[in-house]
């Protein structure tokens, strides 16, 4: 009896570690792209042409990183998407919370319908809108303008969604409780609900964030002045060259990749915690 167990514990830690080499495996495969990139943006042109390549730099160079920054309005693109994405993120944060909350715990005539409505919309690509958003744009004046690139952002179908299954988690009866001491529905929204979904608010945060950072088309169309282009737009005018210098591309999607490094790595406990929690449905 104990031999069988043993001999069941031996096989379950074998397979313990192949699982574990597997996923240590394929962590290093999706990061090689990402030190694949860092290392060429120091490296001399030439260097990241070279076959076989040098997985390694044999001289390190800060060259085109300083170039990136003397010949381009850098600095310019990189705030233009820091505030297009954050503003972005954080009115679209508020206005999902609303929504979702009131399709959650309120009762109101029509509710259902009204949200798989709104739903649905999650079926029709962007790319299928972009005429009527830029004719709405164009028509408000919006054009060239970081606000242009950020109001049609501020309300998706996607946030409500995944809020949504947040609030429905919470029990009902902690909102019936408050209203019975007298909370009125706004502090039973601040003071009781929002703090309870704060882990779907950082996942949102996270994937929000890096999909407008992303969100290259839109921007592209929008923001046609050197000014008023983000750093994705403006990095994608470097790849337009007859003699193309490779190590100068790689330091400006290094620059472009950065940010969304550091909003994931502070976001990071709130982004495991909301896909676990929203995982699960009592």
């Amino acid at each position: 009896m104990f031999g069988a167990k043993n001999s069941n514990k031996k096989k379950k830690e074998k397979i313990d570690i192949v699982f574990n080499a597997l996923i240590i495996f394929f962590a290093i495969l999706n990061l090689f792209p990402l030190y694949w990139l860092a290392t060429s943006s120091l490296k001399n042109s030439s260097d990241v042409v070279k076959m076989p390549p040098d997985w390694w730099p044999k001289t390190f160079t800060f060259s085109n990183y300083v170039d990136v920054f003397n010949n381009t309005p850098a600095l310019r693109w990189a705030y233009n998407s820091i505030f297009v994405s954050l503003v972005s993120t954080i009115l679209l944060i508020a206005v999902s919370c609303l929504a979702a909350y009131a399709f959650s715990k309120l009762r109101f005539k029509g509710r259902n319908i009204i949200f798989i409505i709104f739903i649905s919309s999650l079926m029709v690509p962007k790319e299928v809108m972009i005429v009527p958003l830029f004719r709405i744009i164009q028509d408000l004046g919006m054009v060239n303008t970081l606000s242009g690139m950020i109001w049609p952002n501020v309300a998706t179908a996607f946030g409500v969604f995944l809020l949504k299954g947040f609030f429905d988690s919470i029990p009902d009866s902690l909102r019936e409780s408050a209203k019975i001491d007298g909370a009125s529905e706004f502090t039973v929204f601040f003071k009781i609900m929002l703090p309870m979904v704060k882990p779907g608010i950082g996942a949102l945060f996270i994937l929000n964030f890096v999909n407008v950072w992303n969100d290259y088309l839109w921007q592209l169309v929008v923001g046609q002045s050197q000014n008023s282009k983000t750093l994705m737009v403006g990095i994608a005018t470097l790849m337009q060259d007859l003699n193309p210098n490779f190590a100068y591309k790689m330091a400006g999607a290094t620059v472009a990749a950065i940010p969304m490094l550091i909003i994931f790595i502070f976001f990071q406990r709130y982004f495991t915690a909301g896909i676990s929690i929203g995982a699960v449905k009592e």
